[in-house]
């Protein structure tokens, strides 16, 4: 039996600054299971971004819409990750001190978070001296250590070098294959299976990852298939044009 993680119904997002105001989600429903690695796909600008902020409850929801939502840990990585000015390690203690773990007990599980990315060596570093590349993993890290039911992930691998994008796969990989971990029972809900959402135009990544394919464009959902089905090319011959096209590469 599937669980339900997020049911949104008509869900519609504005983005209001002080000089703009537009409408970056338009009437989406759909439902979203535990244990799901579902890919967002689109052209730049069709609302992937904003989609995973809703979910991640960033976002408030236009009058007429709604999410209901299962109690879960999520973790978020943004597509230009920001980290404060301080170590690396000091960086990835802050994540699991926010989410209620004393200070002094944080050094050992912020390590082991750092070395399964092959990270530990930067552990002193200034979060000012990375890389783009390796903001965007030690990033990924901070999701990680907290052990989240949920990773919403905006273009993980978009800056890496073809040797970090295998290792930030392998850990999404094992991520989605751990069990559900005991405290998820002390939260006072059901062990969850382990649930990807993310952003890629990597359609090689979006095969190896996924098992659910939103096409987006607008900020409205045109095409929801299994992975499979998306890349069946007779199949989406009879979807939306623009997907075909998204597909074959004639539209980015």
């Amino acid at each position: 039996m599937t669980l339900p993680l997020w049911t949104l119904r008509n869900v519609s997002v504005r983005l209001r600054t002080y000089a703009t105001d537009s409408v970056a989600l338009q009437s989406i429903s759909l439902c979203i299971d535990a244990g799901e690695r579902i890919a967002l796909v689109g052209s730049n600008g069709c609302g992937k971004s904003t989609l995973l902020r809703t979910l991640a409850g960033l976002l408030s929801v236009d009058d007429g819409g709604t999410i209901a939502q299962t109690p879960a840990r999520h973790g978020l990585l943004a597509q230009t990750p920001h980290l404060l000015r301080l170590s690396v390690l000091n960086n990835i203690r802050l994540a699991l001190w926010l989410r209620g773990t004393p200070w002094r007990a944080s050094r050992e599980p912020a390590l082991r978070g750092l070395r399964a990315l092959r990270l530990d060596d930067l552990a002193m570093r200034s979060a000012t001296q990375l890389s783009v590349g390796q903001l965007q993993r030690v990033a990924l890290a901070q999701c990680l250590v907290v052990d989240p039911d949920v990773l919403l992930l905006d273009e993980p691998t978009a800056s890496l070098d073809p040797h970090a994008k295998q290792d930030v796969e392998r850990i999404i990989t094992d991520f989605v294959a751990e069990q559900p971990a005991a405290a998820s029972l002390d939260r006072g809900v059901a062990s969850l299976p382990k649930t990807v959402v993310f952003a890629s135009h990597n359609l090689g990544q979006v095969k190896r990852l996924a098992t659910r394919v939103l096409y987006m464009e607008g900020g409205r959902v045109l095409v929801d298939l299994p992975v499979d089905d998306f890349f069946n090319e007779t199949l989406m011959a009879t979807q939306a044009e623009s997907a075909h096209l998204f597909l074959r590469g004639e539209l980015l």
